[in-house]
């Protein structure tokens, strides 16, 4: 299979601003002091191109989690031209690529190829042009393909108008153009590159480890709550990547805000309870897999356990599902108050049964590590087997 060509233009791009900024830099601070306030706008000007990024050409565009008015795409994708990541539709293109084939030889990014691959090298090279199959939805929206034709136009435009702003306001366009464009873009571009490469390499998998994504926290805290990309991976058509309130996930509190004022509807959700099944098959998985590797006599008892304890919380977690469902089916249709509290008692009992049963499954299965049990030797099957 032939190499594709080398995109010659994003190459050196890429390549000549990172060799401006090194060896630029040095003598740039050198004669030079900036302002404490360049370093903030250049903060400010990071993160909101960077959740540009996040919010319109990942969630909302390329998985359609959500949706919002003209007024907000507008702004999205003036901010998100000046991220320099290519248009929306070409972005998004890719990223549909991305999970269809994740992985494999036709991952645009697949980790497969190599960490620096799926970090940046990539970018090198020409990817497979544009489908209109693939982003059919996005050929129907006019402003995305306004973005499109005239990208690198609004890319150039926007760069200059905000930096030029930010030179005027602060008196200072050389510190202007040298910190919040070449040092915002250089933290940018890294930042947006680990989701495609640290977040399939070093992390958890608790929901998925049929593909090499990962949840990571510490990757969240540098990529606007990408981080959770196992998550992400598994179930992709959530506007969330953090799921738990605590999650560091700043894309959905964004979408989840402008919800609140009107400005966003049709927020895509996973059900938490499909989520908990999800979880329990694969740590049942994870744990089967491990036992396979034991030669004793007890791991067909060990399998059974297992087993019988995995298919009975998923049996609960489905039957709790599907009377939720009921239940606000019934509300839709305004059927009668009677009816209504006893699908809420019912699920309300279903709630408390649950909760002890998954407390017990994360003992089971959590209380001692998994490599615990293994690292423990002999004493593997009698640990796994006296805990309920």
């Amino acid at each position: 299979m032939k190499k594709p060509k080398i995109e010659w233009t994003v190459s050196i791009y890429i390549i000549g601003y990172h060799l401006a900024l090194l060896i630029g830099l040095p003598f740039y601070f050198i004669y030079n002091s900036p302002r404490g306030w360049l370093f903030g706008a250049a903060a400010i000007i990071l993160y909101v191109s960077g959740l540009a990024v996040t919010v319109g050409y990942h969630r909302l565009y390329s998985h359609a989690t959500f949706k919002t008015n003209k007024y907000i795409e507008a702004v999205i994708l003036f901010f998100a031209s000046m991220a320099t990541q290519g248009s929306a539709l070409k972005w998004s293109c890719d990223h549909r690529r991305h999970h269809a084939f994740v992985d494999t030889d036709r991952d645009p990014y697949s980790i497969k190829k190599g960490f620096m691959h799926a970090h940046v090298f990539w970018l090198f090279r020409h990817t497979e042009p544009i489908d209109q199959k693939v982003v059919a939805d996005l050929y129907r929206n006019k402003l995305v393909m306004f973005q499109h034709k005239y990208y690198g136009f609004l890319m150039v435009l926007t760069n200059v108008l905000v930096t030029l702003s930010m030179g005027y306001v602060l008196s200072d366009y050389l510190g202007a153009f040298v910190i919040t464009w070449g040092i915002r873009l250089f933290f940018l571009h890294h930042f947006t590159w680990f989701i495609n490469s640290l977040a399939h390499t070093w992390g958890a998998q608790k929901f998925s480890q049929e593909h090499t994504a990962v949840d990571n926290y510490a990757i969240c805290l540098l990529t606007f709550g990408e981080g959770y990309h196992n998550y992400h991976h598994t179930f992709a058509n959530d506007y969330r990547n953090g799921v738990k309130w605590y999650h560091f996930d700043p894309t959905k509190w964004v979408i989840w805000t402008l919800s609140k004022f009107k400005l966003a509807h049709g927020l895509r959700t996973v059900n938490r309870y499909r989520i908990k099944e999800r979880m329990v098959l694969e740590t049942k998985n994870e744990i089967s897999d491990k036992l396979k590797s034991l030669w004793t006599d007890n791991r067909k008892a060990l399998e059974d356990k297992v087993n019988n304890f995995a298919d009975d919380l998923m049996d609960k977690l489905s039957d709790i599902r599907a009377l939720v469902t009921e239940y606000n089916s019934s509300k839709k249709r305004n059927a009668s108050k009677d009816q209504l509290k006893t699908l809420k008692s019912k699920i309300k009992d279903m709630k408390k049964n649950l909760q002890s049963d998954w407390q017990n499954w994360r003992r089971f299965t959590s209380g001692q590590s998994i490599k615990s049990f293994i690292d423990s030797g002999p004493n593997f099957e009698c640990n796994l087997l006296d805990q309920n």
